[in-house]
């Protein structure tokens, strides 16, 4: 109880320390300042949350997308290896509300960029291309690739993905999914300072 009272308060002071921080930075900052508020939409998407747990009983996920759109490809490319996987004997592969969100994420996301006036139409940001190179469109496809996959595989193992464990398992105070959010910074900040400092 005592470390869901701290964790509670952390999530409660967060706002006012990012927005310390934001003060501290370098002028210019580099980036612009996004067109929608990212408070308001942290609070739509816990609103969001809280109804599919109330309505439907679901929590918001998105690896389960992959792991179903694998599924149906590959009972069109070979469905008898399909049918005998046991994972897919137990979760058939079909288009669910998990693929649905997915889906919902990626026009969302168009519109709020498009609607805010951050639709760019360019492949490589600023910053990889200082680092890398305008050329460097393949390394960034590359890039991307492996570790999408990468996050898939680490979704699956640790049974949550970013949206799974980061919105609905810390709205919940789960232990496992502050654990697992952490993480999630770390791998984060460390691949950036790999990628962008060295």
């Amino acid at each position: 109880m005592k470390l869901q009272a701290c964790l509670l308060t952390m999530v409660l002071l967060w706002p006012a320390t990012a927005a310390q921080g934001a003060t501290d930075l370098p002028t210019p900052y580099p980036y612009p300042e996004p067109a929608w508020s990212p408070y308001l939409v942290g609070l739509l998407i816990g609103i969001l949350v809280l109804s599919t747990l109330a309505l439907a009983g679901k929590k918001i996920g998105a690896s389960s997308a992959y792991s179903d759109a694998a599924g149906m490809i590959g009972r069109l490319m070979a469905p008898n290896h399909i049918a005998t996987l046991p994972y897919y004997q137990e979760s058939k592969p079909m288009i669910g509300w998990t693929l649905t969100i997915v889906l919902g994420v990626i026009m969302g996301s168009f519109l709020a960029a498009w609607t805010g006036g951050e639709l760019t139409g360019t492949y490589l940001q600023d910053m990889w291309i200082a680092r890398f190179g305008a050329d460097s469109g393949l390394l960034r496809t590359s890039v991307a690739l492996l570790g999408g996959a990468l996050m898939a595989y680490g979704a699956r193992m640790a049974g949550g993905c970013t949206s799974g464990h980061g919105i609905s398992g810390t709205l919940q105070l789960a232990v496992s999914s502050w654990i697992a959010v952490i993480c999630f910074f770390i791998g984060g900040i460390a691949t950036a300072m790999l990628m962008y400092r060295m």
